[in-house]
């Protein structure tokens, strides 16, 4: 196969080999595999210059060429149709790989290709590359989502020729659905891209594998389990509470968060009179290492009854 742009031209070479359609091409002249990865980028194919003993070398399979622009599909389709033709595949598979080039691209504008797995039965979703402004770039997008480095997800940069990566955990996966939700603006608009193609790659997976069929599944369900984490308005409450106190909350609200660790976090943060002052306050809930439930407050010595009893951001702890 052939692939010009601007008058430069490369030869690649398609194998139909095993389970998987390869394009491949190689050279002992870096800048020649250098040109063959760059050209491929406009048909919709991302692909890395990799040195294999003597030669450097560009090799793209089945997943990525499928996610290619129509013209590149299609030319592979005639070459799978004229194999089969000839008897060079069986039926069967020519029959997959025809399905999967007519079926197209399953990313959205903007998102390379992404590895989308199992991890000790939890989703894990891996983007990786020699190139570390590619790494730099899709954790960029993570951050502008709204991840947290470190916490959702890690990034190991590219070293002496070597892939580095950036690694979304369950942990960020579910971060990420939340937000598809219950972000804002860029916020929102990114996690809603990234969920929609994360599900349809992980739909594929499975499709494609029987020993993958749970990947899709998983992925799903931790979608749905961070999509439904809301948040719920205590505003207009009003009581007397024990000691007389006058308690009227003008805003607040009962959030899900995530501890460091990945635990669950009850959070109510609350702006309330009491006896006619007004302040700021979080009540934070957690489990213990016996799964108990605690709650903690920070507690102010300006704080109505409170002058004189504590320190200025002290906590106070209590026992479920």
């Amino acid at each position: 196969m052939i692939i010009s742009v601007g008058g430069a031209a490369v030869k690649y070479n398609v194998y139909l080999r095993g389970d998987v359609i390869g394009l491949q091409f190689q050279s002992t002249d870096r800048s020649r595999a250098e040109l063959a990865a760059l050209l491929l980028r406009p048909a919709g194919v991302g692909a890395e210059v990799r040195r294999v003993g003597d030669k450097w070398q560009v090799v793209v399979y089945t997943g990525k060429l499928a996610a290619g622009h129509e013209r590149l599909r299609r030319a592979l389709a005639e070459i799978v149709e004229a194999a089969r033709s000839n008897g060079w595949v069986d039926e069967k598979r020519a029959e997959r790989w025809l399905k999967k080039l007519e079926k197209g691209r399953v990313s959205k504008e903007g998102w390379p290709m992404y590895y989308v797995g199992l991890n000790d039965g939890a989703p894990v979703v891996i983007f990786s590359s020699t190139k570390s402004d590619r790494i730099e770039q899709e954790a960029q997008k993570f951050r502008e989502m709204g991840l947290k480095e470190g916490k959702h997800f890690t990034v190991k940069m590219p070293k002496g020729g070597k892939e580095g990566y950036v690694f979304i955990s369950s942990v960020g996966l579910r971060r990420a659905a939340r937000l598809s939700v219950h972000g804002s603006g860029r916020q929102r608009e990114l996690a809603e891209e990234f969920i929609s193609y994360i599900l349809k790659r992980a739909e594929e997976k499975s499709k494609a594998k029987k020993e993958d069929e749970e990947v899709y599944e998983k992925v799903k369900e931790v979608v749905e389990k961070g999509k439904s984490w809301g948040s719920l308005t205590l505003k207009g409450f009003a009581a007397t509470v024990d000691g007389g106190y006058e308690v009227k909350v003008i805003d607040g609200s009962a959030e899900i968060e995530e501890s460091w660790s990945g635990n669950k976090l009850l959070r109510l943060r609350i702006t309330a009179e009491v006896n006619g002052v007004r302040d700021d306050y979080t009540i934070t809930y957690i489990r213990d290492d016996r799964n108990k439930a605690m709650s903690y407050a920070v507690m102010r010595a300006d704080a109505p009854g409170g002058r004189g009893r504590t320190r200025r951001g002290s906590r106070r702890w209590w026992r479920r």
